[in-house]
């Protein structure tokens, strides 16, 4: 018994004392909310929906070369073209419905908050060599129809955490969803096996070629001789904004996973890596400071507006916002249940899976002899992208409307944004036009034709004129045009 415990004891102190590493890949952006699953459901629409960070190479059978493919990503590190996803969390109200809760981040306006991912050097007690991640590399963390707590390392690697729910607003540590009110919301944590058999890239369970450490602590330790192979340790958090809700139960906390699971105990988490190898294998070996950052260099990183510019085109044809009757999918809540028993209940009574429809039309065809060029930015603080005219239509606004007017105006470039505003202009600045392959931030539907979307929050929907498209200059534009060259201000 006490040799038991003095090795214990000397593991834990090898491990406390051997440089830990971090780096954080911040994802300040999501690329959208859906049931999508390339890892565990490639092809299909996925049994529930999830929160989806990285690089906008995403799609239902995405691999390696599509993530390094990406034009961008809802994260920070330009070398990191990963993607990283987890189960969205929903509240549950009294009479049996279900509203999305707010990401730490959602503005409500087209923002959208996203996760952070730890990655943790912890190479034992033996100090063994960390690999990077291989092309092709993908894991899943959690077990998605867990309902009970657990002793092991896999259970221990999920969590919750409390932000200032304790006394003197001091955070608390639960193994699922907190039962009590927590004043600046919910993180869930996942904590990915740092162990790996270093031979497969993946695994039909895709979790049998990782593995947690055999000592230590579920987050570090030695690697078993069947897992050999040291990884990063990968730690992600996502914040969700629970406070905006009241419980209506007190003894019972309301919310749920998307996976119908009102513990937390299934909270789980998906990578796809889509790394630079070369800079990772850099990172590995430089970051050795113990602060959540490397050496300058090391890195080239996107801007937060940059990440909010990375989004897809939703292609599941269904809501998972706001009030919904139940949650999307067949994911009837599930209480302490074998994983057995919740794979039972998800046979449900006339569910049909939501269609996968193809990503919609880009570029959109002409309107009126105006080719569309994408979604690009704005930023009013800096100066609108077009400035030469604004008009606002708050109820019959569409692409076609603001083309109408700015051509009627004799301008070159028509833009929508704000879902009601029009801008117009005859120049368009290099750091203002859309990016090619990046869907953009313009995601507010037109109020004239909610199928359409005019723009979004500094993000500006932007048709050209064409070369062979005649000219229509108003009076007034002509009279401008030619008081410019007399000095004259038309009043």
């Amino acid at each position: 018994m006490q040799s038991s415990l003095f090795k214990s004891l000397i593991i834990c102190l090898a491990i406390s004392l051997q440089v830990q590493a971090t780096f954080v890949v911040r994802c300040g952006s999501r690329l959208y909310d859906q049931r999508s699953d390339p890892i565990v459901q490639p092809g299909q629409v996925s049994q529930h929906v999830h929160v989806l960070c990285g690089g906008n190479g995403l799609n239902f059978t995405m691999d390696f070369q599509d993530a390094r493919n990406s034009a961008c990503s809802s994260c920070n590190i330009k070398q990191d073209m990963s993607a990283y996803w987890t189960p969205k969390m929903y509240f549950r109200t009294e009479d049996g419905n279900f509203r999305h809760v707010p990401i730490i981040g959602d503005d409500g306006k087209g923002n959208t908050g996203g996760m952070a991912i730890y990655y943790l050097h912890r190479p034992g007690p033996d100090n063994d060599p960390i690999h990077p991640f291989p092309p092709g590399f993908r894991m899943v963390a959690g077990d998605m129809y867990r309902r009970t707590p657990g002793t092991n390392f896999s259970s221990q690697a999920i969590s919750s955490l409390c932000l200032g729910g304790g006394p003197r607003g001091a955070d608390i540590k639960f193994p699922g969803f907190p039962n009590i009110t927590c004043p600046y919301g919910v993180r869930m944590q996942v904590t990915f096996p740092g162990c790996w058999n270093g031979i497969d890239v993946d695994a039909p369970d895709h979790i049998s070629h990782i593995a947690y450490p055999i000592d230590g602590a579920f987050d570090g330790g030695r690697c078993p001789s069947t897992h050999p192979k040291h990884i990063m340790t990968l730690f992600f958090e996502v914040t969700y904004n629970t406070q905006a809700f009241t419980w209506w139960d007190n003894s019972t906390q309301p919310f749920v996973l998307s996976t119908g699971d009102p513990t937390g105990y299934g909270m789980h988490g998906d990578f796809l890596n889509g790394w630079d190898g070369d800079t990772l294998q850099k990172a590995i070996s430089d970051c050795t400071d113990d602060r959540p950052d490397c050496p300058d260099k090391t890195f080239t990183y996107w801007t937060p507006a940059e990440q909010q510019r990375c989004k897809l085109p939703l292609s599941v044809n269904e809501a998972v916002q706001g009030m919904l009757p139940s949650l999307p999918g067949c994911n009837p809540v599930t209480y302490n249940d074998t994983p057995a028993a919740s794979k039972r209940k998800r046979s449900c009574a006339n569910t049909t899976a939501a269609a996968m429809n193809p990503s919609k039309e880009r570029p959109l065809p002409p309107i009126n002899g105006w080719d569309y060029l994408g979604c690009g930015n704005d930023q009013p603080e800096q100066g609108r992208t077009f400035s030469d005219e604004r008009w606002v239509d708050d109820s019959g606004m569409t692409h076609g409307r603001c083309i109408d007017h700015c051509d009627s105006l004799g301008y070159t470039y028509a833009g929508i944004e704000y879902a009601n505003e029009c801008y117009c202009g005859d120049s368009l600045a290099s750091d203002r036009m859309p990016w090619e392959g990046v869907w953009g931030n313009c995601i507010l539907p037109c109020p004239g034709d909610e199928t359409m979307e005019c723009g979004g929050y500094n993000a500006i929907t932007i048709y050209k004129k064409a070369v062979s498209s005649p000219t229509r200059p108003s009076a007034r534009r002509f009279g401008e045009r030619i008081l410019e060259h007399l000095g004259v201000g038309l009043e």
